[in-house]
Formats: C-alpha cells, sequence, structure tokens
C-alpha cells in the first residue's frame, strides 16, 4: 500500500504481497550478485587460507594473528570513509576502487608469504581496506538497481549467496589446496576482487548527492568528518534504526563472541569431540540459508517486532552451550540461532534502503557496519579473560540474557514494530 511520502523515503512499503516477477530475472541485479558473492567469498576466503598457510608452517600463529588484526583495522578505518564518499560519488565507481585495491592486495600478501610478514600486514591492512570501503557501497547500490518491491526478496539472495559460500567454501578450498599453494590460493582470492570490480553495473535510479551540492557551484563541498556526522544526524532520525543498531551490536559482541569463543571449549570439555563444533557451525549456516528463504516471501504485518524477534533467537545458542544437554539439543539450537539471524538481516537492510535519504544511505549503513562489526573484537578479545575469571556458564548465562532482552527492550522503541511508519490497512 502507498503511503504518504515524507524526506528520505520512498513513500511505499513492502507488507503487501512480494511481487510477481522475480528479482532473479533482472540481468541488472544479477550482475550485482555476483559481485556481492564474489567480494563475500573473497572475504570468507582470505582468513582461512592464511590458515592453511600456518598448517603448512609458511605463517607463524603470531603473524596470523597480527595480519587478521591489520586487516580488521582496515576495515574500520575504511568502512566510515566508504561510506561518505559513496554518498559523495557514484556508488559503482566506489565499489570499484574499493575492490580493485583488495585484489591488489592479493598479490602482495602472495609474495609476502614466507618472506615478509611487514609486506603481509601492510596489504592485510590494504584488503581490510577494500573490504570495508565497499560494504556500504553494495548496500546503497542495491537500493538504486532494485526497485522497492523487490528489495527483500533481493536482499534475501545476496544473504543466501553469502550463506551458501561459507558452507561450500571450506570443501572447495581443501580440495584446491591439495592440488595447488596457499601463495596460489590468495591469488584466486585477487581474481575473486576483480570480479566484484568489474561486474556490477551503474544503478538504474541514483538520487545523488552531487547533484545537489552541483547547484551552488562555488560552495565549498563539506569535510568528510562533516559528512559522517550528517549521516549520523539522518541515523537519528529513525529511532527504530538506533534501536535495531543496538540490539545487533549487543548480539553480536556479547552472544556471538561469547558462543565462538565456548563452543570449541565445551565441544571438547564436555562432549569430548570435536564433532559438536562442526555440526553446530553447519547447522547456523543451514538455518541461516532456511531464514533466507523464507524472508524472501514472507512480509508481516510487524516486521520490525517479528525482526528483533527473530534476533532474539541467537540467545538459544548460549544457552544451549550452558546447559548438560544432548549435544543434538546444541545443533538444534544453533539451527534456529542461524534462522533467527537471517529473519532479522534481511528486513533490517531492506528497512534501511527503504526508510533512509537515498542520498546519505551508504553513510548509514557504514555507521551500521562500523558498530556491529566493529565491536565484535572487542568482544572476542574481552571473552575468554572473562570465562577465566567467572567462568564459562556464568559468562554464557549474562550473554544469553543480552540476547534475549535486549532485542526486547529495542522493540519498546516507537516506530520499532515496523522499522519504519506504520504501514496502511493490508489488502491481501
Amino acid at each position: 500500500m502507498a503511503t504518504t511520502p515524507q524526506p528520505g523515503t520512498t513513500g511505499t512499503t513492502e507488507t503487501g504481497p512480494p511481487p510477481a516477477r522475480s528479482v532473479l530475472r533482472d540481468t541488472a541485479f544479477l550482475r550485482l550478485w555476483a559481485g556481492t558473492t564474489a567480494s563475500g567469498l573473497a572475504t570468507w576466503a582470505l582468513p582461512f587460507v592464511l590458515g592453511l598457510a600456518v598448517l603448512h608452517r609458511e605463517l607463524g600463529a603470531a603473524g596470523l594473528g597480527l595480519v587478521l588484526a591489520a586487516r580488521t583495522a582496515g576495515f574500520l578505518a575504511a568502512v566510515a570513509v566508504g561510506g561518505v564518499l559513496a554518498d559523495r560519488h557514484s556508488r559503482r565507481a566506489v565499489v570499484f576502487w574499493s575492490a580493485l585495491a583488495a585484489a591488489a592486495a592479493a598479490p602482495l600478501l602472495a609474495l609476502g608469504l614466507g618472506r615478509s610478514l611487514v609486506l603481509m600486514t601492510l596489504a592485510a591492512a590494504l584488503a581490510g581496506a577494500g573490504q570495508g570501503a565497499c560494504r556500504p557501497a553494495f548496500q546503497a547500490l542495491t537500493a538504486e538497481t532494485v526497485a522497492v518491491g523487490h528489495r527483500q526478496q533481493a536482499n534475501a539472495a545476496m544473504t543466501m549467496a553469502v550463506r551458501t559460500s561459507t558452507l561450500a567454501g571450506p570443501t572447495l578450498t581443501a580440495l584446491l589446496a591439495a592440488f595447488v599453494d596457499a601463495g596460489t590460493l590468495l591469488l584466486g582470492i585477487g581474481l575473486l576482487w576483480l570480479v566484484a570490480a568489474l561486474l556490477p553495473g551503474r544503478g538504474a535510479t541514483a538520487p545523488r548527492a552531487d547533484a545537489v551540492s552541483a547547484a551552488p557551484a562555488a560552495a565549498p563541498r563539506a569535510s568528510l568528518r562533516a559528512e559522517f556526522v550528517d549521516g549520523i544526524r539522518e541515523a537519528r532520525r529513525h529511532p527504530w534504526f538506533l534501536a535495531g543498531l543496538g540490539a545487533l551490536t549487543a548480539v553480536i559482541a556479547l552472544g556471538y563472541s561469547a558462543t565462538g569463543v565456548a563452543l570449541p571449549l565445551v565441544s571438547r570439555d564436555r562432549y569430548g569431540t570435536e564433532w559438536v563444533l562442526a555440526a553446530a557451525m553447519t547447522a547456523y549456516t543451514v538455518g541461516a540459508l532456511g531464514g533466507a528463504l523464507v524472508t524472501a516471501r514472507r512480509r508481516p504485518r510487524s516486521q520490525g517486532w517479528s525482526a528483533l524477534a527473530g534476533l532474539a533467537l541467537y540467545g538459544f545458542a548460549p544457552l544451549s552451550l550452558m546447559l548438560p544437554v544432548h549435544p543434538a539439543v546444541v545443533v538444534a539450537a544453533y539451527a534456529v540461532a542461524g534462522i533467527g539471524i537471517e529473519l532479522f538481516n534481511v528486513p533490517w537492510f531492506t528497512a534501511t534502503q527503504r526508510e533512509v535519504a537515498p542520498d546519505k544511505l551508504a553513510r548509514v549503513s557504514s555507521l551500521d557496519f562500523l558498530l556491529s562489526y566493529g565491536l565484535a573484537p572487542v568482544g572476542l578479545a574481552l571473552m575468554a579473560p572473562a570465562i577465566g575469571v567467572f567462568g564459562v556458564t556464568a559468562v554464557l548465562a549474562v550473554c544469553a540474557g543480552a540476547c534475549f532482552l535486549v532485542p526486547a527492550a529495542a522493540a519498546l522503541v516507537p516506530t520499532a514494530r515496523h522499522f519504519g511508519r506504520a504501514p496502511g490497512p493490508r489488502t491481501d
């Protein structure tokens, strides 16, 4: 149903039945989908390939930690800048140059492998910067490429591609590693980034900030910092966004970090096997695929509450680890958590693309990635000492409670029920 347009919105909602024509028949979206999938696969593959290098003694454990930390630092430094640039210039151009930077980092990593840890660290920072700069640009480019009524289906297709890569990637990489070395695999990652740089096209509808700033030609352009602050102001206009981002950050920094540290310990100490660890992580990915399939067509009346309830389902993962249950219960809890995370992610991305002012969308998306991804390493760093001091059960109990309670509190915020303005009456 159409609603009264307001500044920064499209004037439509996505609570009715999904469009009859599949977005997967749109060539422009398929190019964007393939490029995003290539970037996601390259992002996932790098730490796995570097882990193989450790196994082959081409890189030490301390060196691996340093290289991965440099990649994270590069990501955090570039994601905010990338958001501003993607709102200031062509989103397609930002995707191209950031992915090209990540592609250029791959041969440098291969060159430094086993020879120069300094070169590998600098190359990893460059790879992280390319990854960070392209994330908000991809989000905004999706809104430019896909019509409003198709965006939830498009976002579901995007996340299904990422989850499929996560599920099939380890097997594929392990098979390739039997025939080629880690250096060659790193070059393959560079080729994936080249695909991400070259394949997506320009958005069909692009409400550009450039057009606004070009009117008074003599007016000086604001600084990067000022434009990022302007993006924060836009985010503050949407209470549902701040509440949802707070809930997502809490679940990732506490719940996801706690289970990331505790699951290997519980699998080893309680069940005496690595099978529980592998089965739980696989169940999480399969559950996420199922959640994405559901959200591709599901349009609940109160989409914000439904999404936040899905996010809260992650609490069952740490809850299952703190109780002496059969390992099948742990696996089932992780499957439920995977379903829930995509019940949140897809409507969350779709609502952001719909409600945020188009010329500030990349900056608001960069704020999303900066907080949710940026605080995750902090949570991981603090989780092991906390478990050492308070014990694994106490830490898991606190984190499970946060996963359940913080999304529930976010649901009480005005506009959180619908992730935006209330829709009109349904006609389906």
